[in-house]
C-alpha cells in the first residue's frame, strides 16, 4: 500500500511513518517543518518528504496514495488558545480540506488522529466510551469535534475515513515533546531531583505510549474496510487511566525525586477516564504494551543517554516556546508560514 503521512517531522510522525514502513508500505510524508530541529537524540528514519504546509495541499499532491495517515496540526491546548484563528485553520479547515482532495484524487483510507480531550469534562470515575457526549473545553479539542463530524460526511463506498482518539502520549520519540503529562513530569525529575505538581493532581487522563499508537495505526491501515469505515476509536488502555498526582508519584519513583503536591487551583478543568473495549474488538490484532512506569523509565534513560539541557526541555522541546521563538526570530510569519528571505537592496 502506497501511503502518506502528513506530520511524519512530528513527535507521533516520528514513530508512525517508520513503523508503517517496517510493515512492508511505501511511505512518503508532507508537511511545513516547523518541528524539523526539536530533535532529542539521533534523527528518526528518513521518509521521502515533501515540504507543504497542510493549508496548501492540492489534488496533485494525493494522487497515487491509497491512503493518508493525517497527523500534521497544532497539536496542544496551549498553542490552540495563543492562536485559536490559526487552529482552526490548520487543524480544521486544512483538514477538511485535505480530506476532500484525498477523496477526489483517489484516496481509499484516510486515517484521522484525533483526542480523548473532545471529552472535556466527565463524570469523575465514570468511563467514557466512543458515544458519550463530547464536551471539548479548548479550541485544540473543538476542532477535533469538527473535524470528525465534517470528514464523517465524506464517506462513501469509495472512501473510508477512520477517526483515531489518541489517549494522552507518552513516550521517547526522536522528536520529542516535553509538553505531554508524563514527559513534562519525568523531566522536571530528572533536571530537578523534584516534581511539583501545582494543582491537588486529581484529575483523570488516560494515557498511551507513542509506539502503541503506531501500532494502532498500523492496524486500522490494514484492518477490514467493514471494520473500520466512518469510526472513531479511542487508542489506549483502560489500565492506564491514572489521576496526575499519581503520574508525579511515578516519575518520582523511577527518578528517585521528591514529589510535591501543592494544590492550587487547577485552570485546566479536563477529567475524563476512557474505555477502550471498541479499539480491541474492532482490531483484533492491536494490543497496547506500554505501561506509564515502563514510559517514565523509558524516558529517564533517555534523557540521561542523551544529555537532556534545561534549554531544550523548557524551549526547543515545547511545542509552544519553539514556536514564539521562531516568531521573535522572524524565522516564520504571526500565521505560522515561513517568512520570506530578506533581499538586500541593490544601489
Amino acid at each position: 500500500m502506497r501511503v502518506l503521512v502528513t506530520g511524519n517531522e512530528g513527535y507521533l510522525g516520528a514513530i508512525v511513518a517508520p513503523r508503517i514502513a517496517s510493515a512492508g508500505h511505501d511511505v512518503a510524508g508532507l508537511g511545513s517543518g516547523l518541528f524539523a530541529g526539536c530533535n532529542l537524540g539521533p534523527p528518526p528514519p528518513h521518509v521521502p518528504t515533501r515540504r507543504v504546509d497542510i493549508r496548501d495541499v492540492e489534488e496533485e499532491h494525493l494522487r497515487g496514495f491509497d491512503a493518508v495517515v493525517h497527523l500534521a496540526a497544532l497539536s496542544n491546548d496551549p498553542l490552540g488558545d495563543l492562536a485559536p484563528e490559526h487552529t482552526w485553520a490548520i487543524n480544521h479547515a486544512a483538514s477538511v480540506r485535505l480530506a476532500r482532495l484525498a477523496r477526489a484524487a483517489g484516496v481509499r483510507r484516510f486515517l484521522y488522529a484525533s483526542s480523548c480531550s473532545v471529552y472535556g469534562v466527565a463524570e469523575d470515575g465514570a468511563l467514557v466510551d466512543e458515544d458519550a457526549p463530547m464536551r471539548p473545553t479548548t479550541p485544540y479539542a473543538a476542532s477535533k469535534v469538527r473535524v470528525e463530524d465534517d470528514v464523517r460526511e465524506l464517506a462513501d463506498a469509495d472512501f473510508c475515513p477512520v477517526f483515531l482518539r489518541n489517549a494522552t502520549v507518552f513516550g521517547f520519540s526522536p522528536r520529542l515533546r516535553a509538553d505531554v503529562v508524563l514527559n513534562n513530569l519525568v523531566g522536571w525529575a530528572h533536571l530537578d531531583g523534584e516534581v511539583r505538581v501545582l494543582s491537588d493532581g486529581s484529575p483523570w487522563r488516560p494515557l498511551v505510549h507513542v509506539r502503541d499508537v503506531a501500532d494502532a495505526f498500523l492496524a486500522a491501515l490494514e484492518a477490514p474496510t467493514e471494520a473500520v469505515h466512518g469510526r472513531a476509536f479511542n487508542v489506549g488502555s483502560e489500565g492506564e487511566n491514572h489521576r496526575v498526582r499519581d503520574l508525579a508519584t511515578i516519575a518520582g519513583d523511577v527518578c528517585g525525586a521528591r514529589v510535591s503536591i501543592l494544590g492550587a487551583p487547577d485552570p485546566d478543568a479536563r477529567s475524563y477516564r476512557v474505555s477502550f473495549a471498541r479499539v480491541r474488538e474492532a482490531l483484533p490484532g492491536f494490543r497496547t504494551a506500554w505501561s506509564a512506569r515502563a514510559g517514565a523509565e523509558e524516558l529517564r534513560d533517555a534523557y540521561r543517554e542523551h544529555g537532556l539541557t534545561r534549554d531544550a526541555f523548557e524551549r526547543r522541546l515545547v511545542r509552544l516556546a519553539h514556536i514564539a521563538q521562531l516568531r521573535a526570530s522572524g524565522e516564520v510569519r504571526d500565521d505560522l508560514r515561513p517568512a520570506p528571505p530578506v533581499r538586500e537592496a541593490v544601489g
